[in-house]
This record gives C-alpha cells, sequence and structure tokens, in this order.
C-alpha cells in the first residue's frame, strides 16, 4: 500500500518502502518544508496528469560521478562556443525546460512557482549556457542537498548547450567532491557518463554527503 502524506504531517515513509515503480507516497503539497524534507531523504516529485501528486525514489537510481563525465572532442569544441553561469537567470531556465523538452509536462505552474521559492533559499540552483549573442541557449536546474545536486530537468536549442552547463556543474561537484543524482538513467545520460546505483547505496551516500557544504 502506497502512503498517503497528510496535510499537516510533512514526514515521509521509509524510501525503501516504495512500491515496483519507484512510488513511495501521493497527496501532499509542494511547500518548501515538504520539498526540502523529500530530498533530503532521496524522495522527489513527480507529478502526473489525472494523478495526486506522486513521490519517488526509484531502484535503481541513476547518478553521475564528476569523475566519469564523458567529455568527448565534440563537445570539448563545443565548450569554446558558450559562456557558463550560474543562477543568474533560473525562472528562465526552469521555464525553457518546460517549455522545450518532450514529456515535460509534468513542470507545471505549481511546480515552477515551488522550485523558484526554492532558488530564493539558495536551495534551488541553475547552470546556464550562453552563446556569443548573449542568448540562453542551454542549461539545467536542479536542487542542492550538501554535496549532493539533484537534477531536474535540462534543455538545449544549440548542439551541446545543455552537456556544457552538465560538464559545468561536473567539474564545480568534482571539486567539492560530490555527486549529481540523474534520478532515473536513459540514454541520453547514460552517454555522458551516468550509471546506475542501488537505492540503498544512494541513500548511503546522501546521508554521507547531504550534511556538508553545498556544490553551489
Amino acid at each position: 500500500m502506497i502512503y498517503r502524506l497528510s496535510a499537516d504531517n510533512l514526514s515521509f515513509p521509509d524510501p525503501r518502502e516504495a512500491d515496483e515503480n519507484g512510488v513511495v507516497a501521493f497527496g501532499g503539497d509542494l511547500s518548501v518544508k515538504r520539498l526540502i524534507a523529500a530530498y533530503k531523504n532521496g524522495i522527489f516529485p513527480w507529478p502526473h496528469e489525472r494523478l495526486p501528486l506522486l513521490w519517488f525514489s526509484p531502484d535503481p537510481r541513476a547518478v553521475l560521478y564528476p569523475k566519469e563525465f564523458s567529455l568527448t572532442r565534440s563537445l570539448r569544441r563545443s565548450l569554446k562556443r558558450y559562456e557558463i553561469r550560474v543562477d543568474t537567470n533560473f525562472s528562465k531556465v526552469i521555464e525553457m525546460c518546460a517549455s522545450i523538452r518532450r514529456n515535460a509536462t509534468w513542470i507545471d505552474s505549481e511546480i515552477k512557482k515551488a522550485y523558484c521559492a526554492l532558488h530564493e533559499l539558495k536551495i534551488a540552483h541553475s547552470v546556464e549556457s550562453y552563446d556569443e549573442e548573449e542568448n540562453l541557449v542551454g542549461g539545467l536546474y536542479g536542487v542542492c542537498i550538501g554535496r549532493v545536486f539533484c537534477g531536474e530537468s535540462m534543455f538545449a536549442l544549440k548542439k551541446d548547450a545543455s552537456k556544457a552547463a552538465l560538464y559545468r556543474l561536473s567539474q564545480l561537484a568534482l571539486q567539492k567532491g560530490g555527486i549529481i543524482d540523474c534520478q532515473i538513467i536513459n540514454p541520453h545520460l547514460s552517454s555522458l557518463g551516468a550509471v546506475e546505483i542501488s537505492r540503498e547505496k544512494f541513500l548511503q551516500t546522501l546521508r554521507v554527503l547531504g550534511d556538508n557544504q553545498a556544490i553551489l
């Protein structure tokens, strides 16, 4: 049975109790306190149309270890075309992720509002790629729990623009000894070096790194 969150209780069940699809709980809201509690426990929201708000902790979990980032010669060349900035236009990044990416219908108005609130508290961050004309052409956003950056979504308008942002993030994570949580593996993430680990290993890593100085 999947746990139903109550409006007045911010606690989550043990993520190890998730069902075979990784669903830990349903219901609740996207308040700042609830979101922080979720991420600290290795749980994230993933809204689905016509369903109550769902909270996930998948097993296995996709992560990117910064040292394993796959920096190809093509991407190395692309890096020269972009200027990478951090947290200069968070709201635009999340808006672009919602409008450009396929299957991003879950980034609705409530999600945007919630993560912008996290950004105001310096918990959610964006990494952005700008071209020579100062146009925002790619980027990503996510949540920092100590040295674990929980990636949420990314977009690109030009070749390798989102990859360039992710590479910059990986270098920042490498400097702090952190990792990037990619949540669920896909071919694109795999090509960049992401791997799957068990949920248990991810939760152990989160316990170790989650209370340290943030990557961003």
